[in-house]
């Protein structure tokens, strides 16, 4: 086969251009190392734009009893103790003085009467914790993050799509990609690697995720050799828009809730005083996705299937002010004021807490040269995330990640190609488009999404989640023979062929997990199995790809030191504590 293929040498590639991707570039570039940047997408918007109500980080500028131990409790907690303590503290100390960086980089914050960065309330967290910027706080970390990259000698490649990493040897060597507009092919050469993708979140039909959410570099690590853990752990955001059809799954902050707003059932009643008496409608988002979802099945669900979310009595100037983009983007989407009605919401698939298991302090994985950051590395969120860490997350661990990618690229060689390997997956990406039967792409995604909702949604019991694995087995089978008609130019049929192939893979791994994963913790329901197990249920599940298909093994948690376990021993977070012993 005769095939144009251009062909680059870097130091460090990012493949990803979110908040994690993009601040693990500028962390290798600052410090002199030739670097790149993959996105999926056009720079400026990558996912990261859709985090809308803050960024956690224990600033103490409106609650000063706030510190990093409350965080690192509260992330502990909410993680239901499986997550790794070690990126929890590291998490928690870092934060500020990330969110400190981009403000001194351009990023905009809302203000405190004293020109210091407001925090609002949040979910699960014990103080007003998350800097935000009305609630387009992703957009401005974004803005501020390709400004900056924009200042720095970083290559930029926008609208590429990775179908495969290489190794030399052991170690990993570059990948392959084709540009999305004429599927022209580059292979990329680098030292270390950081996968930046994100998550899998339209693996799920209904979601708040955007179209590039389909798990490309969790499953191109995973094929190459990489672990995943936590997989059974995919978060529900219980507030997704469920009325009207054309706005279904859209986020609706937790904003929203932090700044005052609550949910009723059909009946009027504030339900969510039933689920947890004291967080109320700002408990965790496992919490409160379930506390919809059973007042849907008992008969006190809106019209739509959800329950209902008021924040009217806050005023029209107060919600604009506070709200803005929320206030706009319903009014156009969906045709709701919600300065005037309340509306329907209901649990929507949100975020994904397992991925790629990563070092706590590099971000390596288990692939040497290999590294991760964002929400595509499992470790810090465990079982629930806390609204608001993925925004901090991105910023500690792209960072890190970029540092680990750093020292290594500086201690190796340029790796080595293997021409043949290239030219077999230029042939195998380009084999859809010659063939003239075969699978269509749209409806193996129709079936996956179908398969995830009826077998591993917010509620699960073993015999439906056999039954998903074997379902999701043959389609894994069929994803193997899809046909793409038309030609290498703008089609996205094309595209979605190895989008499919990507998030049946780790669909798979989901439904594995939950199998294995014999009790409720935290995202985890499963009716069969329906008690948090307190000593046996501390583990994570991690999972391997052989020739022989997914192997997977539990290994027990970290055992966290004394220093940091006596914390959950004050029954109550340490700054809630203080307060109290000086009361």
């Amino acid at each position: 086969m005769s095939e144009d293929i251009a062909y680059h040498e870097y130091d460090v590639l990012v493949i990803g251009a979110g908040g994690a991707g993009l601040r693990a570039a500028i962390e290798a570039a600052e410090n002199g190392l030739k670097t790149a940047v993959l996105g999926k997408s056009l720079l400026g918007k990558a996912h990261t734009v859709m985090a809308e109500g803050g960024v956690a980080a224990a600033l103490g500028n409106v609650d000063p009893q706030d510190g990093w131990e409350t965080h690192f409790y509260d992330t502990c907690r909410s993680a239901h103790f499986i997550n790794d303590y070690r990126m929890a503290e590291i998490h928690a100390k870092e934060a500020p003085d990330r969110v400190l960086e981009l403000e001194y980089w351009g990023a905009v914050f809302d203000r405190t009467p004293e020109g210091k960065i407001m925090q609002r309330p949040f979910g699960a967290h014990s103080f007003r914790r998350l800097a935000h910027v009305g609630d387009r706080t992703g957009k401005e970390i974004i803005r501020t993050l390709e400004q900056k990259i924009m200042t720095l000698n970083v290559d930029v490649y926008q609208e590429i799509t990775a179908t495969k990493l290489f190794k030399d040897q052991e170690r990993i060597a570059g990948c392959i990609a084709y540009y999305r507009e004429d599927g022209r092919f580059a292979v990329f050469t680098a030292k270390a690697v950081v996968i930046a993708t994100g998550g899998w979140g339209k693996a799920y039909k209904v979601t708040s995720n955007s179209w590039e959410s389909t798990g490309d570099g969790a499953a191109l690590a995973f094929r190459a050799g990489a672990e995943l853990a936590d997989m059974e752990m995919v978060q529900f955001h219980p507030t997704g828009m469920t009325w009207p059809p054309g706005a279904r799954g859209i986020l609706v902050t937790e904003g929203v809730r932090g700044e005052g707003g609550f949910l009723c059932n059909s009946e009027g009643e504030r339900f969510m005083e039933k689920y947890d008496p004291v967080r109320k409608d700002l408990s965790s988002r496992d919490v409160v996705a379930r506390g919809i979802y059973k007042e849907v099945k008992a008969g006190r669900g809106t019209p739509h299937g959800g329950a209902w979310l008021d924040i009217t009595h806050k005023g029209a100037a107060f919600i604009k002010h506070k709200l803005p983009g929320m206030y706009e983007q319903l009014l156009s989407l969906a045709d709701v004021d919600i300065t005037k009605s309340r509306f329907e919401v209901a649990p929507t698939i949100h975020y994904t807490m397992g991925g790629l298991r990563v070092d706590p302090y590099t971000g390596a994985t288990s692939v040497p040269g290999l590294f991760a950051a964002g929400e595509c590395a499992a470790g810090l969120h465990g079982a629930n995330r806390l609204g608001g860490n993925s925004l901090s997350d991105i910023l500690v661990f792209g960072r890190r990640a970029g540092a680990g990618a750093m020292e290594y690229a500086k201690d190796t060689k340029m790796p080595k190609i293997d021409d043949t390997e290239v030219q077999a997956e230029v042939e195998r990406v380009l084999a859809p488009l010659s063939r003239t039967e075969g699978e269509n792409p749209y409806k193996l995604h129709e079936d996956l999404q179908e398969i995830m909702a009826a077998h591993a949604g917010i509620e699960r019991n073993g015999q439906s989640l056999e039954e998903g694995l074997g379902r999701i087995q043959e389609l894994r089978e069929r994803t193997e023979h899809q046909m793409a008609k038309g030609s290498r130019q703008f089609n996205p049929g094309w595209h979605g062929v190895f989008d499919v192939q990507n998030m049946v893979l780790l669909g798979e791994a989901i439904i594995r997990g939950a199998i294995e994963r014999k009790e409720s913790r935290g995202a985890q329901w499963r009716t069969d199995f329906p008690d948090e197990l307190e000593n046996q249920g501390k583990v994570n599940y991690v999972q391997r790809l052989t020739d022989h298909g997914i192997e997977l093994h539990p290994e027990p948690v970290p055992e966290m030191p004394e220093e940091l376990a006596r914390l959950f021993k004050l029954g109550m977070a340490p700054g809630l504590a203080n307060s109290a012993r000086k009361e």
